[in-house]
Order: structure tokens, then sequence, then C-alpha cells
């Protein structure tokens, strides 16, 4: 099966979070609310100057693709 680099989520028990899981390397889940991000990586080790710029980018790409499914929506 090839997963879709990003996916939405919701739970029923947070209505106003808006969750993106990215499911490439490096696996995270970003709530867009309020941009916490939880790992399902052990990131110990990597260049943080390499993780914090791309991790600035997914967030970014996150943001985009949230927009989209949005739109698709409408």
């Amino acid at each position: 099966m090839n997963l879709p680099k990003f996916l939405l989520a919701d739970n029923s028990a947070s209505p106003e979070d808006i969750f993106v899981l990215h499911t490439e390397f490096p696996r995270f889940m970003i709530n867009l609310k309020d941009d916490e991000i939880e790992w399902f990586e052990d990131l110990t080790g990597e260049n943080e100057e390499d993780i914090a710029t791309e991790l600035a980018d997914l967030m970014d790409k996150a943001g985009v693709f949230y927009d989209q499914e949005m739109k698709a929506y409408e």
C-alpha cells in the first residue's frame, strides 16, 4: 500500500483541533490549531539545523495540504 504523504485526522474529544499526519520520515502529527507537534521518530543524533529547516518546510506543506483539502470540500 502506498500511503499519502499527509493525512487529515480528527478526534471527537477535541473538536477544535485540526490534525495533519506526516507519514514519511520524520513522521509526526501536527495540530494546526496551535502548531503543537508529536514526533513518531527518535531524532537523537540528527543534525538539529537540518531538522529545524526541514520541519519549517514540512509545517508549511502541512498547512498547504490542509487548505487544499478544505477547498476540495467546498
